[in-house]
């Protein structure tokens, strides 16, 4: 699914919504930091950014490229962990 070393295309618009999150979150967790995917779905995906700041605040940026009405297309890029700059994110126990 990754194109090229900087971003995946994912256009979640043909899949079933039972396995829309399952796929995005396997992709994302996929990529490293400072790759984006680029997701494509045919509604904001406004209940998607939310379980993104629920599940991995901090360790994501959300830019929307298109916003509707036919296409919302959006950049979700890695950041660097808390551990990338010798802080712990307290997240994982310090492992």
């Amino acid at each position: 699914m990754i194109h090229s070393p900087s971003s995946a295309q994912l256009d979640i618009r043909t899949i079933t919504p039972e396995e829309r999150h399952r796929l995005i979150f396997s992709t994302f967790s996929q990529l490293t930091t400072g790759q984006a995917m680029e997701l494509t779905n045919d509604h904001d995906p406004q209940p998607l950014h939310r379980r993104f700041q629920a599940e991995l605040a901090g360790k994501f940026s959300w830019t929307y490229l298109e916003q509707g009405p036919a296409a919302w297309r959006v950049a979700i890029t890695r950041l660097a962990s808390a551990h990338g700059d010798g802080q712990c994110c307290g997240s994982c126990g310090g492992a």
